[in-house]
This record gives C-alpha cells, sequence and structure tokens, in this order.
C-alpha cells in the first residue's frame, strides 16, 4: 500500500496510528542543488522548498502528527551570498504574510526560535503578528527555526541559569535536565520523535542538539523540493520499524 493508493488526508493504511512520531523536525536541504539541475537560479529552489514545506504541514495536519519543525534559517546562513541571504528574509516576510489567514483556518499554532533580533525589523513585525494571531489555536504546533544555532541555544540557557545562581534565585544542585529545558527556545515542545534530512547530508547542522538525544533520524537523498507526501510516507514507514529502546533492553 503506498500513499497514492489512498486518500491524500487518510493515514495509509501500512501505517500505525498510535506509533507515529509526536513530533518531527526536518532539516530541508537541497534548494540550491534543485534549482542547479533544472537550470534554474537558487531562488527558485527557494520557492519551491517553500511549497514542499506547506504540503508537508498540511500532511502533518492530516495524519495526526502533533507538531512540526522546520529548520528555516541557521546562525551559518549569513555566510551564504548577500543576495540570497536577502532574497531569503524578504521570501519569509512574504510567506507569513500571505499564509497567515490560511493557517489561521486550519487551526496552526506557529512560533518561531532562535535569534531573531538580528533578524529585519519588517520580518520581526510579520514574525511577532503571525506568533499573536495564532497563539490560541490549538491544532498542529509549527516551529520555524530562524537564525537558530543549537550551540548558540545551550549558551544562551547556561547564562540565564548562571544569572539566576548568581542572584540566589537557584541553587546548583536544583539543575537538572527538565530546569535546563525549560531555558531553551523550545520550552514549550516536547522533544523530536523523528528528525528528516533530506539532500543525503549526513549530519545535524548545529539543529537542536539538546533536544535530538533520542529523536530517530531518517537521511534521504531526495532534495528538499521533491519531498512530497510519498517521500514522508516513507519516512514513516521506516520510522514505524524501529524499537525505541531509549537506552534500554
Amino acid at each position: 500500500m503506498t500513499v497514492m493508493q489512498t486518500s491524500l488526508k487518510q493515514l495509509p493504511r501500512d501505517l500505525d496510528q498510535n506509533r507515529l512520531p509526536r513530533h518531527v523536525a526536518v532539516i530541508m536541504d537541497g534548494n540550491g542543488r534543485w534549482a542547479k539541475r533544472q537550470g534554474l537560479p537558487r531562488i527558485m529552489g527557494h520557492h519551491r522548498g517553500v511549497d514542499a514545506l506547506k504540503n508537508l504541514l498540511r500532511c502533518c495536519d492530516d495524519w495526526g502528527i502533533k507538531a512540526l519543525t522546520a529548520y528555516a534559517f541557521s546562525t551559518e546562513n549569513w555566510g551564504r551570498p548577500l543576495e540570497e541571504v536577502e532574497f531569503l528574509m524578504t521570501l519569509f516576510e512574504l510567506v507569513l504574510r500571505r499564509e497567515l489567514q490560511e493557517m489561521m483556518a486550519e487551526n496552526v499554532r506557529i512560533q518561531f526560535v532562535g535569534n531573531l533580533t538580528a533578524l529585519p525589523q519588517s520580518l520581526q513585525a510579520e514574525i511577532e503578528r503571525s506568533m499573536q494571531d495564532t497563539q490560541h489555536n490549538t491544532g498542529l504546533q509549527f516551529t520555524v527555526a530562524t537564525n537558530y544555532g543549537g550551540r548558540q541555544e545551550i549558551l544562551q540557557a547556561c547564562r540565564a541559569i548562571a544569572t539566576e545562581v548568581q542572584q540566589g534565585n537557584l541553587q546548583p544542585d536544583e539543575i537538572d535536565e527538565a530546569l535546563f529545558s525549560r531555558h531553551l527556545y523550545t520550552a514549550n515542545v516536547s522533544d523530536p520523535d523523528l528528525l528528516i534530512r533530506t539532500s543525503g547530508e549526513m549530519r545535524l547542522s548545529n539543529f537542536l542538539l539538546w533536544q535530538m538525544a533520542y529523536a530517530e533520524l531518517y537521511i534521504t537523498d531526495v532534495l528538499w523540493p521533491d519531498f512530497d507526501r510519498s517521500e514522508f510516507h516513507r519516512a514513516l514507514c521506516a520510522y514505524q520499524r524501529r524499537e525505541r529502546r531509549f537506552g534500554k533492553v
């Protein structure tokens, strides 16, 4: 049974509803390579990448997955050509403005994580508006990691905890995993159960380093603009074939 042999909204019959990941994270890699293979400018790959993300968001909602986190822009991505970075910032803003009503209609709650203060002011305003407008939605939790770096996130959590200790509000022996997690950007979201990375790269690229401790990793050679429901179905099938023991026998 493949995803194409059933309703697009219906969970494929070879997937167990009770064994789906609650939270899926994606590293959306390969937009530029996809465009190059098509003989197109790199920006067209990013346009197609937005469409792929929208389709995955809808698929998660249709199939009962509760949370999706997408790695949209890393702290290292500032090193890309200036024209590409400026295009991406403009694209993020345009997509937010254009898609907000649809996210409201589909009951999606969106949040952004990362050092958002470094982003253009107009983009910061759109981010704030999207989070405020959707904060009471009760459907899919959609987290967008923007100007995000896992090491930087851990450092800022350490600094915040150290300040609390210095001020006498916290004792060192009170610091545990739960407290540390509450100081991360993702404090209100469960850790990912499944990480999908496209384009065949075998690394985390500074993404959710603390949160990925027990995530199942699924790497595919498919480039992100070509990642559709059929590919997501394959990823979920692979996930359900694994035995998640969390260090136990």
